[in-house]
């Protein structure tokens, strides 16, 4: 960044999604030090660990990571972002979300069943729809946000570079087309369009514009009709706070400072 901009102003804070008190501490820290925030980028990912995995609080690793730590980080930040000046909150889906995913409610921690990449899909599809929900939700309540998801197709990154399963079919399948993937840079580009385009419109979706949007140039994606069924988003939201301890609504009207931290 400081080889592009060099008088740009950059700082790390530590945190870990797939540990809800280290979301509330984060959050804690930011409403402390910072005045506003002008754009998130919701973009940390586990992929398929071959074996069911939980976070610290206990929730499927997939589930708790890709989805629910956003979700609530997102709420943790909210009262800084309603400072921004046109804030945007950009979350990152996938094109495993449209191939037969669903919310399954019944198991929505995989105890009884765990299947790495329909979890996996699942996480996508609960992240797609907190993008279109918020959306909805900031222009009912007059939040001014923003909410935009994104995919980036199939690209070379690390996440699916080093996901387990090295010598499964899905593992076998990943080293043999590994080079027809699209450059990771390449994949960023619908996200970076959607967090900076005057172009990009808050409650959509998009991702390549090839090839079944597996590759290519920033362009509207196909939103598949699991996320676009009201009772279904509207009954994730509700078991998403409850799950996170979070309210968006008690968030959206509460002073920065005013938030109480979770207890670690």
């Amino acid at each position: 960044i400081r080889q592009s901009v060099r008088q740009a102003s950059v700082s790390f804070e530590p945190v870990d999604l797939a540990d809800l008190a280290s979301v509330a501490a984060f959050g804690h820290r930011l409403r402390e030090s910072r005045e506003r925030i002008d754009t998130l980028i919701n973009n940390a990912a586990v992929m398929t660990p071959p074996q069911r995995q939980t976070t610290a609080d206990g929730f499927e690793l997939q589930f708790g990571t890709n989805y629910l730590g956003h979700f609530a980080l997102s709420a943790h930040l909210l009262p800084l972002l309603r400072r921004g000046r046109d804030p945007r909150v950009i979350t990152l889906s996938s094109i495993a979300a449209r191939r037969n995913a669903a919310i399954n409610f019944d198991d929505l921690q995989a105890e009884k069943a765990y299947q790495p990449m329909p979890v996996y899909a699942q996480s996508k599809l609960a992240c797609l729809m907190f993008a279109l929900e918020l959306q909805r939700r900031s222009d009912e309540a007059g939040w001014g946000l923003t909410s935009i998801a994104a995919h980036p197709g199939i690209s070379r990154t690390d996440l699916l570079h080093n996901a387990p399963g090295r010598y499964s079919a899905q593992g076998l399948l990943r080293s043999v087309l590994w080079f027809l993937f699209q450059p990771a840079a390449l994949g960023a580009l619908p996200t970076l369009f959607a967090a900076t385009s005057p172009d990009a419109r808050g409650g959509r979706y998009y991702g390549p514009d090839r090839l079944s949007e597996t590759r290519g140039y920033p362009s509207e994606a196909a939103i598949p009709a699991a996320a676009l069924e009201p009772h279904v988003t509207r009954r994730l939201w509700d078991v998403s706070e409850n799950l996170a301890d979070v309210d968006f609504g008690a968030a959206a009207t509460t002073p920065l400072h005013a938030i109480p931290i979770q207890e670690a």
